[in-house]
């Protein structure tokens, strides 16, 4: 039983990857390099748009990723990429199967509910806002809230201290090592969705608690809020 559910967002919630690729491609494209497939920006999902972008730069560049990080690129790349992912934001995402009937029956049991990403705030937002969920949730945690971001578990642990739940009685669902990482150093029973993104990588390999088709298995589960 759970008093809190905590969800990461891009890949566990929400499939995200089209409009990411559209906005990196619109900056490369700017830029006069080569675009990039959804199928690689996949791959570099997870670490928040920085991380990515630099990813992206590199590639199209045939640059090392730790040459483009040492020469500070992202600095003058950065404010260039944001409006264009502003603009993106919500054009071409859509919720995965079973979130909206999770949320709703988290809700309807009084589970607290919270969304812990590693993507900057000013994208989080209009995200859950075009996906009509925003509502269903107490408090939002983005990449650039407090000092650290997962895999560190300070993002977690201020949920945790928000709600006043204790950590067994939390829950965090994700869909990358770093959801589990996290999940794990705060001592959170993590559960993790296999169609997400997770750097390209099987995220059975990371061992979360639990490995859930759907989000329909929060529904069956049967979380309930019950005394913190």
């Amino acid at each position: 039983m759970h008093d809190l559910v905590m969800f990461d967002l891009d890949g566990t919630l929400v499939e995200t990857a089209p409009e990411i690729a559209d906005a990196v491609n619109d900056l490369l494209h700017e830029l006069g390099l080569p675009t990039v497939g959804e199928d690689l920006v996949k791959t570099w999902i997870g670490h928040g748009t920085r991380e990515l972008m630099t990813h992206a730069y590199a590639h199209a560049a045939q640059l090392e990723v730790g040459s483009v990080r040492r020469a500070g690129t992202m600095d003058m790349l950065m404010p260039r990429f944001v409006p264009y992912y502003e603009r993106r934001c919500g054009t071409r995402s859509r919720l995965y199967p079973d979130v909206l009937d999770a949320l709703r029956s988290l809700r309807a049991r009084k589970v607290r509910l919270a969304v812990v990403t590693n993507k900057e705030g000013r994208y989080v937002t209009p995200i859950l806002m075009a996906q009509n969920i925003r509502a269903f949730f107490d408090l939002i945690v983005a990449g650039d809230t407090l000092a650290a971001k997962k895999p560190d578990p300070l993002p977690l642990q201020h949920c945790l201290d928000r709600f006043q739940v204790r950590r067994e009685r939390a829950l965090f669902v994700g869909d990358s090592q770093l959801d589990v990482q996290a999940a794990r150093a705060a001592g959170v029973e993590v559960w993790a969705v296999p169609y997400g993104y997770n750097m390209g990588q099987p995220i059975a390999d990371s061992h979360p608690d639990r490995l859930i088709a759907t989000m329909a298995a929060l529904s069956e589960a049967g979380c309930t809020a019950g005394v913190a």
